[in-house]
């Protein structure tokens, strides 16, 4: 169980860093690459980056679950 608890957590770490990074920041950042850079003059955030919000929030919920229930595995099993 710890095994698959470690794999997820070890995906989710690469999957929201990856998330993170195509987030348009202040200056831009990675998204502008890969044409995150363009956006409308109507102020609104565009459907795209809605979804990128919402799965990042998804993809955090899931890594801080996959923490919590390593911490309770080995705080149970005497490791």
């Amino acid at each position: 169980m710890t095994l698959i608890f470690t794999t997820l957590l070890v995906i989710t770490s690469l999957l929201l860093i990856a998330m993170v990074l195509l987030h348009k920041g202040r200056g831009g950042g990675l998204s502008d690459m890969f044409g995150g850079g363009v956006s409308s003059s109507l102020g609104g955030s565009s459907v795209a980056e809605r979804n990128l919000d919402r799965l990042t929030v998804g993809l955090g919920v899931i890594w801080a679950a996959c923490i919590i229930a390593l911490a309770l595995l080995m705080a149970y099993s005497g490791v």
